[in-house]
């Protein structure tokens, strides 16, 4: 039986397929959304090039497009078949499923990773057994987690929330925020954390990496201050965790 939580976020983000590419998919090149693909997919690439890779929560299939430009293999799951629509019209192979029940069997996977998921599921240590469960022995498990210690954590908490579709506000839907500290303490059982990237850690609004002018400087200086001790104040943080 589905839980509550899952048909309510099922239906926000029916909803927010309609208008979730308005500024995603390259339309602002070098921009905010251009940013965390560019980031997030790059990430990947260091673990999983020529690898079969599953994306959990592929959305539309933005990031997953990337990955499979550098990929042997790359699936998709995601909880809305609204999102899956999208991703299905690029090509991708994707299937409907939820991030606490994955419909593969175990050990199918190199890399397992899900970006801006996570921080919409309660039950998040189920979800990070369930990406470790089908990644196979010395794979990696890529876990995006909401940041409250950053720019945008503060933002989040103290801005209005913002309408994301015709009948839904960011409100609508479960949202945690984990820190760094948090990350080290969900290690799943069977893993170990072996690295970790900051995305958007320097612009205190997105809206500076979307300026024509200063855009091209914040997008330069995010992408040098992803991989340095600063990834512990970005608005997302992304574990790498090595399955033993």
């Amino acid at each position: 039986m589905e839980a509550p939580n899952e048909a309510k976020t099922r239906a926000y983000y029916d909803d927010f397929s309609a208008r979730y590419e308005d500024r995603r998919g390259g339309n602002v090149p070098h921009g905010y959304h251009d940013l965390l693909d560019h980031l997030e997919s790059d990430f990947v690439r260091k673990f999983a090039e020529r690898r079969d890779v599953l994306e959990v929560g592929c959305g539309t299939g933005l990031v997953l497009e990337r990955i499979a430009g550098f990929a042997s293999r790359a699936e998709g799951v995601d909880l809305s078949p609204g999102m899956l629509e999208k991703a299905r019209a690029r090509g991708l192979s994707v299937r409907e499923g939820t991030a606490t029940a994955l419909p593969f069997a175990d050990d199918s996977f190199d890399v397992t990773c899900s970006f801006k998921v996570l921080a919409h599921v309660p039950e998040i240590e189920r979800a990070l057994a369930e990406m470790t469960r089908v990644t196979r022995k010395g794979g990696y498990v890529l876990a995006e987690f909401y940041n409250p210690l950053s720019f945008r954590g503060l933002l989040r908490h103290l801005g209005p929330s913002r309408k994301i579709g015709q009948a839904h506000a960011e409100h609508d839907v479960y949202t945690r925020f984990d820190s760094p500290g948090r990350a080290r303490a969900l290690t799943p059982p069977g893993t170990r954390l072996a690295d970790a990237r900051g995305v958007r850690i320097l612009s205190p609004t997105a809206s500076l990496l979307d300026h024509r002018l200063l855009g091209p400087w914040f997008y330069k200086a995010e992408c040098w201050a992803a991989d340095t001790p600063l990834r512990n104040l970005a608005g997302f943080y992304v574990a790498a965790y090595q399955k033993v």
